[in-house]
């Protein structure tokens, strides 16, 4: 594994501390054998062996077992080296460090005995030894790789969870967009048709006149308030979403209607519904959207000519919206330019919602029809 990156200062005195003290002890106790001056040498090659460990771990470790066959003064590098390669090898590889330990120290064992214990004994200390320190730090390697793995998916899951919340925030603020550019462009219209008014009848009286600058007053301040909600969308304001949320309804269409007979467009609304309660607020919006999206459009290409507004559904039946208009004359021209991007964002609209809208002319009218669905 790859994740050490070098040895904690504390790391190093702890070795130098440990190493040295257990090569003190056992120079102590072998004082006087006629190998004394190589225990010293290997004493001192140990520790080398043991520090270097803590960079190369199999390398030491190997270096420390091979001195391990000459003197017992290696025994604690050779053991430590065991244990560092199980923590941050492979097991097969430290399996393989374990066995060559295990051989030098039977090596030793045979070249210098130990006389308070028997070889069969020693062996099995040895291995017994040897197998704990395996285990050990294979159980610490694998304990941490897992900790590893836990950080990692800990981050993944807030990165993605990070993510989802722009794209839920971003799916709202485009949301609220469509909402606000169906109010804006509704308001518009209605401020045109007024503005219209005022240009092509100059002769209407002064009252007339101040009624209609009024109405174009308040419909360009309404606009302006819309228009600045759009903006605080697109600069992210995030704390402003929930506040530009409206949600008309079918409750809110005979405003609508009063809105279009003030400015001058005759309106018939037909309701054949029931149990408007049982409607989810999702579809009354979209409802309401598709038939201010109608009443605009026969606004800006027919004014002045009459609409009519059909609902007709019941829970359990689709409810159908049908808005439909005269077609204007022959070469008369809008009152207020279209994008021709208001269809297909209601379109767009209404299949999310779960239904179908279909716009076409036909018999010298244009209809905008819509079926939405309404469970039961």
């Amino acid at each position: 594994m790859s994740e050490f990156r070098g040895p904690h200062p504390a790391a190093v005195a702890i070795v130098v501390v440990g190493v040295s003290g257990l090569a003190a002890v056992t120079l102590w106790s072998l004082a006087g054998q006629p190998t004394w001056g190589l225990d010293v040498v290997v004493a001192a090659m140990s520790l080398v062996a043991a520090l270097a460990q803590l960079w190369w771990p199999v390398p030491g470790a190997l270096a420390a077992t091979l001195l391990a066959t000459l003197s017992p003064l290696a025994t604690p590098a050779a053991t430590m080296g065991a244990l560092q390669v199980a923590q941050r090898r492979r097991f097969p590889v430290a399996v393989a460090v374990a066995v060559a330990g295990v051989a030098a120290h039977v090596i030793q064992g045979q070249w210098r005995p130990n006389s308070g214990i028997s070889q069969q004994w020693w062996l099995l200390l040895i291995c017994a030894s040897y197998g704990a320190l395996l285990g050990w730090g294979a159980l610490a390697r694998s304990r941490r790789a897992l900790l590893m793995s836990l950080r990692e998916r800990a981050r993944r899951a807030e990165t993605e969870q990070g993510r989802r919340v722009a794209e839920a925030r971003m799916a709202e603020r485009r949301r609220l967009a469509r909402e606000m550019h169906d109010v804006l462009a509704h308001r518009l219209s209605l401020v045109a048709t007024h503005a219209g008014a005022l240009e092509y009848r100059p002769d209407s009286s002064p009252d007339q006149i101040a009624r209609a600058a009024g109405v174009v007053r308040a419909g360009v301040h309404q606009a302006l308030e819309e228009l600045r909600q759009v903006i605080g969308l697109l600069r992210e304001q995030d704390d402003q979403l929930d506040d530009l949320e409206t949600r008309p309804g079918l409750a809110d269409l005979p405003g609508l209607i009063a809105d279009a007979h003030q400015a001058g467009q005759p309106v018939r609304l037909q309701e054949e519904v029931a149990d408007t309660g049982t409607l989810p607020a999702a579809t009354a919006l979209t409802a309401y959207r598709v038939v201010q999206e109608g009443l605009t459009n026969a606004r800006k290409h027919a004014p002045g000519r009459p609409v009519e507004v059909l609902l007709r559904g019941a829970p359990g039946t689709p409810l159908l919206i049908d808005v439909r208009n005269p077609l204007p004359p022959a070469g008369a021209d809008p009152i207020a330019p279209g994008s021709g991007l208001g269809l297909v964002g209601l379109t767009e609209r209404v299949r999310l919602a779960g239904g179908q809208l279909d716009h076409h002319s036909t018999g010298g009218e244009f209809r905008l029809q819509a079926r939405l669905p309404w469970p039961a």
